[in-house]
């Protein structure tokens, strides 16, 4: 694959280290404004690190648009001579819709959307996929990339907002749950390193469970309670106390905030 990313940051180079990791590309194209914050891959001969735009676009077929939500209207008007139809453009960036990027380039080229997470850097990134009906033909290139940085998942753009929810606000509210695990560890007579790494991997494990075994959280629960046990005894005072339901309202304030400022840009 030839590929560039457009706009090399934090996120571009987590993706750029997983392509060049698992040589998934035969060309790679990175750039930047500041050049000086990639040379960590100018000892890659199949990468080429450049501050124009449209050099990178003329000589890859795939454009991974990592750039920040304010300068992708510009960047796009821009690089408009220099893409043609057989490009295929991944954009990242969130909340600018594909009707907008078709706006700016044209309905005739293929778009397609993910929204990764910050789990990215560590290629664990739960990335969720969507595209217009050009792009359907090519998704299987995105998935293909994503799934060598962590797992993704094909969703209508409709539920994108909701994806955001779940899957990127999701790690701040997962690492909330175990900090909160590690401090109660810690009350419990833990030194304050042994706890987090207690609250890690025990976090790691429950979710590792039901990635290999597919089954349902429940099931794994029912294996690890006893009756009249310290577990059970432990779960029912967290639901008495709003675990679920404060997890399942904070979640939907976070959605019902993210339509907010959709609606404030428009």
């Amino acid at each position: 694959m030839k590929i560039a990313i457009i706009g090399t940051g934090n996120l571009g180079k987590s993706i750029a280290k997983g392509l060049v990791t698992n040589q998934l590309v035969t060309t790679l194209y990175l750039t930047k404004r500041n050049t000086a914050d990639l040379k960590e891959f100018e000892e890659h001969k199949n990468v080429i690190i450049t501050q124009d735009n449209a050099e990178a676009i003329q000589n890859t077929t795939i454009l991974l648009l990592a750039v920040q939500p304010a300068q992708i209207e510009q960047i796009l008007k821009t690089a408009i001579p220099s893409i043609t139809k057989n490009h295929v453009v991944i954009s990242t960036i969130t909340g600018f819709s594909i009707a907008s990027i078709e706006n700016i380039i044209g309905q005739h080229q293929s778009v397609i959307r993910a929204m990764p997470n910050t789990a990215i850097a560590v290629g664990k990134s739960m990335t969720c996929l969507c595209s217009n009906t050009h792009g359907e033909q090519h998704i299987n290139i995105a998935e293909t990339i994503f799934n060598k940085l962590g797992h993704s998942l094909k969703i209508p753009e409709s539920q994108m907002q909701a994806a955001t929810v779940i899957c990127a606000s999701g790690i701040a509210f997962w690492m909330r749950l175990i900090r909160a695990t590690t401090q109660a560890a810690i009350q419990l007579g833990f030194d304050a390193k042994e706890a987090q790494q207690l609250a890690m991997y025990t976090s790691e494990g429950a979710a590792s469970l039901l990635i290999q075994n597919k089954q349902h959280p429940e099931q794994e629960i029912d294996r690890v309670t006893t009756p009249k046990g310290c577990t059970i005894e432990g779960l029912n005072e967290m639901e008495h106390k709003g675990l679920s339901s404060s997890l399942i309202q904070g979640m939907v304030a976070s959605y019902n905030k993210i339509n907010t400022i959709k609606k404030e840009q428009l």
